[in-house]
């Protein structure tokens, strides 16, 4: 039977990041996905003009119908937009039976805040202790953790601190940082480093929500959380170095890239 993911989250009408881009993940790795609507947003490859939360009573309508039908066999979150949202989920992850992964969208890739400043603590201490997995960027790794992060080392530190609240593991993505692109896992107690290529391109509009998906993904299919990073990491790749090039900002990536599992760059 084929396996079934579920993204929370907000939706793109440009089609590069949000529910869109999640979808888009799911099938390419073979997996069914299903969506349920946090927000939804007013923007293109240029930036977002305009974010509509969606009532909490409609968020846990829809998540309670695809649970009791087509039960997923993991669960992904991007943008929640607000307190009640991150709430909601927190409280029916309790009943969750498959992992969870959580990216705390908090600023979009042109700059735009995603998530209300009164919305981080409950991010931090509702719905991080209920998760598989957290997969900030450099930006809402500081945020989480209070502390900079300047380089690899503060990347670490930073996942090791958001650990502390409670998380199974914490990625750190490291695209952000100035001197490479390697990402920082903190998994029991230990730090996995998966270097990967500085690729110098504007083309990246997405690829938070891709890199969750994908590894979300590969976790409905069985994977462990290793080899699913490391599988979701070389997508990600292949797919910002073959975007198509739409749009007159921040393009997509490609969601037709290949899913092939040749990537080896995982390390402790």
């Amino acid at each position: 039977m084929i396996a079934a993911a579920l993204t929370i989250a907000g939706s793109d009408p440009s089609g590069g990041a949000g529910i869109q881009a999640d979808l888009k993940t799911f099938h390419q790795f073979g997996v069914y996905g299903e969506a349920a609507l946090a927000l939804l947003t007013v923007q293109n490859t240029l930036g977002v003009s305009a974010i509509e939360l969606i009532p909490g009573r409609i968020i846990r309508q829809q998540m309670e119908a695809v649970l009791a039908d087509i039960r997923p066999a993991a669960i992904k979150t991007g943008a929640l937009g607000g307190e009640e949202a991150i709430q909601i989920v927190a409280e029916l992850a309790s009943g969750f039976e498959c992992p969870l992964v959580v990216d705390p969208v908090m600023v979009s890739t042109s700059g735009h805040r995603l998530l209300a400043a009164d919305a981080e603590r409950a991010m931090r201490d509702l719905l991080l202790p209920r998760c598989t997995l957290v997969t900030p960027n450099i930006a809402e790794a500081q945020i989480l953790s209070g502390a900079s992060i300047a380089d690899l080392q503060g990347a670490g530190r930073a996942a090791e601190q958001i650990g502390s609240f409670g998380v199974t593991a914490v990625l750190v993505k490291g695209g952000h940082l100035d001197d490479n692109a390697t990402d920082v896992l903190y998994l029991d107690g230990a730090l996995h480093y998966f270097p990967g290529k500085r690729i110098h391109t504007q083309h990246t509009h997405g690829s938070g929500c891709t890199y969750s998906a994908a590894i979300t993904a590969l976790l409905a299919k069985g994977y462990d959380l290793i080899p699913a990073i490391r599988s979701a990491k070389a997508f990600v790749q292949r797919a910002i170095e073959t975007a198509p090039g739409l749009g007159r900002g921040k393009g997509p990536l490609n969601h037709f890239a290949s899913t092939a599992d040749d990537f080896t760059g995982a390390s402790s």
